[in-house]
């Protein structure tokens, strides 16, 4: 799929520079063919197509933290802050 995007990419990009050096062409139009033909249908098209990759993804993060919380509550991380504890140096020993 991606390389479909960037095949079609490049021919927008081909299209383009040929309205800017072409006999009657202007930078101007090359930009709208740019934008009309090339990103603005590939971002559509890649957004819809990607829809189920970010919903699996979604699912994947909400059964992690859905987990994560499951394990704070069995007492792993009970501050749930993910931190070390503030004096990581144990303290000088004195023996008698």
């Amino acid at each position: 799929m991606i390389l479909i995007a960037i095949a079609w990419i490049y021919v927008v990009l081909m299209v383009a520079v040929v309205e800017a050096t072409g006999e009657r062409g202007t930078v101007l139009g090359a930009v709208l063919t740019l934008l009309l033909y090339g990103v603005l249908p590939l971002g559509i098209v890649m957004y819809l197509m990607l829809s189920p990759a970010r919903r699996r993804s979604r699912k994947v993060a909400e059964a992690a933290e859905a987990q994560g919380l499951a394990a704070g509550a069995a007492g792993l991380d009970p501050d749930q802050g993910g931190h070390s504890a503030s004096d990581p140096i144990a303290a000088e020993r004195k023996e008698t």
